[in-house]
């Protein structure tokens, strides 16, 4: 009875195409995996970049991918999404393969540049291409199954390269590191090439009036959505991902291996209850599904601050592990909520936009919060967890208050548009 209860609480009943592309996904975050701890340590131990030029190099692959994503978007309202996403992969394939050679910095930045054009313009196609394959009602489970795969394929890519390296901590041993991302990445384009069909994402595009990124900047609701998830972002991922792990060294027993344990506390925890979870939050209304993902976040924010108080090494890794996973399943509810959201919000004639805003919003916060982050820490530790705590509470209070001002899914599925939308609403439920 317990296999068969744990069976139905991971059936997605998503499409099998859907289940391919995010198998797909997770090889290819496998690959990342591979070399994401070891970036900096590449470019500046075994190349011999300073640990500056290392970190510009990593900030141009974001900066590059922010920037081609809005791009990609306006392509994607008037081009399939399959062609952009096989196009991505196969230059981020060339990035990142381009890395295993490189001697000197100016190649590292043309890497950097040509990767994260990859990423940024494969990243806004796979999740467009992923809404174009399932029904208004199957959206949750498909981003919830998202955020699995790319969490497997992290954890177990940086699993390996980490008994790699340990193992062998010379050039051939990072290059071989590159090149099997890089392999990854060709490998996913050459899987949509062959079995995903190139269709549209709406049957009209680029010719509805209003059109473009102006139609966007109207949608005050939906760019209010957009930076108050930028900051949620930033106390609810990053936070946790970069500021914890040197907090944790710097001003509690815990030490790197203890990090270690806390990080796959927190990714085998996402893997296990992500898709069970998907079910209940489905339940709930959106507002109060971002209340709650807030609250989570500013509960594992406050339980840093004891960890300082505990002299021993295994009570305080103990301690942030749970605290981990008090981040984890903020983060469960989180996914499953936003994603959707901006689906919904989307006329369909500016889907391909509203998702390159949705990932570039994804990417500011990831940029932004270590740079905030690490400016606070520097000024006062605790003060990260407490004032990053506080955040999280008053957008959790207005969510909160928000009403009925978030749309539910059930009434885009059923055509009843919210008040006061008109032609957003009428979009929506043709969605």
């Amino acid at each position: 009875m317990i296999r068969l209860h744990l069976a139905r609480g991971w059936r997605t009943e998503l499409p099998p195409l859907v289940l391919l592309l995010q198998a797909g996904n997770a090889v290819s975050f496998f690959g990342y995996g591979l070399i994401i701890a070891f970036e900096i340590i590449y470019l500046h131990q075994i190349r011999g970049f300073a640990t500056a030029t290392a970190g510009f190099v990593l900030a141009a692959i974001l900066g590059t991918a922010a920037l081609v994503a809005p791009a990609s978007g306006t392509l994607l309202d008037h081009f399939r999404p399959k062609p952009i996403l096989i196009a991505g992969n196969l230059t981020s394939a060339l990035g990142y393969a381009g890395f295993a050679f490189v001697d000197r910095p100016w190649q590292a930045f043309a890497c950097a540049v040509v990767g994260g054009a990859g990423i940024g313009a494969a990243g806004t196609a796979n999740q467009t291409l992923l809404i174009t394959l399932v029904t208004p009602d199957q959206r949750a489970a498909s981003f919830a199954l998202g955020r699995v795969a790319s969490n497997l394929g992290l954890g177990i890519g940086a699993t390996v390269a980490g008994f790699i390296i340990s193992s062998d901590q010379h050039l051939r041993s990072f290059q071989t590191l590159y090149l099997v991302d890089a392999i990854t990445y060709a490998a996913f384009a050459l899987v949509v090439l062959a079995m995903v069909p190139n269709r549209r994402a709406a049957a009209v595009r680029g010719s509805a009036p209003g059109g473009g990124f102006r139609a966007v900047a109207r949608d005050r609701r939906f760019l209010i959505v957009i930076a108050v998830n930028i900051v949620l972002i930033i106390v609810g991922y990053t936070l946790y991902s970069t500021i914890l792990p040197p907090f944790a060294i710097a001003h509690t027993r815990v030490g790197p291996a203890g990090i270690g344990i806390i990080k796959l506390a927190n990714t085998l925890f996402i893997v296990t209850a992500q898709i069970p979870a998907t079910r209940v939050v489905k339940r709930m209304r959106r507002a109060r599904a971002f209340a709650a993902a807030s609250a989570l976040w500013t509960t594992a924010l406050l339980g840093v601050l004891p960890a300082t108080l505990i002299h021993s090494e295994l009570g305080a890794t103990a301690l942030l592990a749970g605290v981990a996973i008090v981040f984890a399943i903020g983060e469960c509810v989180h996914a499953v909520v936003l994603g959707p959201l901006v689906a919904d919000l989307a006329p369909p004639h500016l889907l391909g936009r509203y998702m390159s805003m949705y990932a570039l919003m994804a990417t500011a916060g990831l940029a932004l919060g270590p740079a905030i982050g690490g400016v606070v820490l520097a000024a006062s530790p605790d003060a990260v967890w407490w004032g990053g705590a506080l955040v999280a509470a008053v957008i959790g209070a207005g969510f909160l208050l928000s009403g009925d001002r978030i749309p539910e899914p059930l009434a885009v599925e059923a055509g009843v548009p919210d008040v006061g939308e008109g032609p957003r609403a009428a979009a929506q439920a043709t969605n």
